[in-house]
């Protein structure tokens, strides 16, 4: 069985909202965000997030990272779409039983970047298996706030693994217990 795995880029203060902002990649962590695609087999994302990264990077070449994740099927769920681009299906109606359906076949992990609004339905529904936080060495001060929106009072977490980066970046995983 397939595992679902939510990587999402944090601020020291808990902000999560542009990353492209403040962000620090620099050889190193762009080396392991690139090798780390290795181990997953499709994105998982919701509606603002697809529409987002479609528009930054749907049209991207010549970045291997881009380029990777350009070529990777994403399965989108969304109320509103009735179509899609950029390698994408929709999920459907029911959005948590098509994902653990693509859960139980055989493959390598499905990966979701960020933490949305979607977070709700799949923590209800007890879908995301690891949740990856790479902590950046920077306060943005403002900006949508890690699990905002999200009800978060069932989960809780056990840490399983960090990883320090030279450039101050701590990624720390967690899985549900």
């Amino acid at each position: 069985m397939r595992k679902l795995v939510e990587s999402t880029l944090v601020t020291l203060d808990g902000v999560i909202e542009a990353p492209e902002r403040w962000a620090l990649f620099d050889a190193e962590s762009s080396a392991y965000s690139l090798e780390q695609l290795d181990h997953y087999e499709a994105f998982v994302m919701g509606r603002t997030t697809y529409e987002t990264f479609h528009a930054n990077w749907g049209h991207v070449t010549d970045n291997p990272y881009i380029d990777r994740i350009n070529a990777m099927p994403k399965y989108v769920a969304s109320r509103s779409l009735a179509e899609t681009a950029w390698n994408a299906t929709l999920l459907g109606p029911d959005p948590s039983g098509a994902i653990a359906k693509l859960k139980s076949r055989p493959g390598k992990d499905l990966i979701k970047y960020g933490t949305t609004r979607f977070d709700a339905t799949l923590i209800h529904h007890h879908l995301i298996d690891e949740f990856r936080f790479w902590y950046m060495p920077v306060v943005a001060g403002s900006g949508q706030r890690l699990f905002e929106h999200v009800d978060t009072a069932g989960l809780h977490l056990m840490l399983t693994d960090e990883k320090r980066l030279q450039n101050g970046s701590v990624i720390l995983t967690y899985v549900p217990r």
